[in-house]
């Protein structure tokens, strides 16, 4: 494999640095949220298909506008502005109830030992997890991953990113907060149509095959590629990074 000097390195979450299948969390993630919502008093069926509504906005929008904003318009559209509070009473479910979800679930300590090992070494670190979600949750995922949210100088969230995966836009986002040439980028994935589509601006990837997801039928020998242990090891081995600007 072509070897590179890199001067910062994009994580992904989910079936990366979280051994989580993900259909299995967003299953649970949205009957609890319906639940949740239920149980405030909002209607379940409205609020069901606003919520809905809101994730596929944010998911197909084409705009530069955050994704929150994004999300909140078709929200409200769907369900009705009969109800003013309902923003901050939904996004108390992320203090309250979703950290629940994660509860007896075992971590992959590789996930803490790699991030430390390229902390320690100088590289910059960005957690470019689905723009999907509000910063609170994506801690509380971190926290279920062993993996200390300080880590990172950029975490992706809802209201900080416009586009999703695998929209080049949110790459290119990224891209320039870096504040590097993309092929001095690495990007570490599960996902081949999420994750590696930023190989189109010329970043380099490590997929990281224990929770593999390949619906495009990629040909993952071309790429560096092994268990979340293996990518481990392969962080340990790399050199300090060297310091921006030199």
């Amino acid at each position: 494999m072509e070897h590179r000097d890199y001067k910062a390195i994009f994580f992904d979450l989910d079936g990366t640095l979280l051994p989580m299948d993900m259909d299995e969390f967003l299953r649970k993630y949205f009957t609890r949220l319906n639940e949740y919502a239920a149980s405030i008093g909002l209607d379940a069926e409205r609020f069901s298909n606003a919520l809905n509504g809101g994730v596929r906005a944010m998911a197909t929008d084409a705009s530069d506008r955050m994704n929150d904003v994004v999300f909140w318009e078709s929200f409200h559209a769907l369900y009705g502005d009969d109800d003013p509070g309902i923003d901050a009473r939904i996004n108390e479910f992320y203090g309250t109830v979703f950290p629940h979800i994660g509860d007896g679930f075992e971590p992959n300590p590789a996930a803490a030992r790699a991030v430390n090992a390229l902390r320690a070494k100088g590289y910059p670190l960005f957690l470019t997890t689905m723009p999907l979600f509000p910063r609170l949750a994506v801690e509380w995922r971190l926290k279920w991953s062993g993996v200390d949210a300080g880590a990172f100088e950029r975490i992706t969230t809802y209201d900080n990113s416009f586009a999703c995966k695998p929209d080049l836009r949110y790459y290119r986002q990224n891209i320039a907060l870096a504040g590097c040439d993309a092929k001095d980028i690495l990007m570490v994935g599960n996902n081949t149509h999420e994750d590696l589509a930023v190989m189109e601006l010329g970043c380099d990837a490590y997929l990281v095959t224990d929770w593999l997801l390949d619906p495009i039928g990629f040909p993952i020998d071309t790429v560096k590629n092994g268990s979340l242990a293996d990518f481990a090891d392969f962080a340990e081995s790399l050199p300090a990074c060297e310091v921006k600007g030199e």
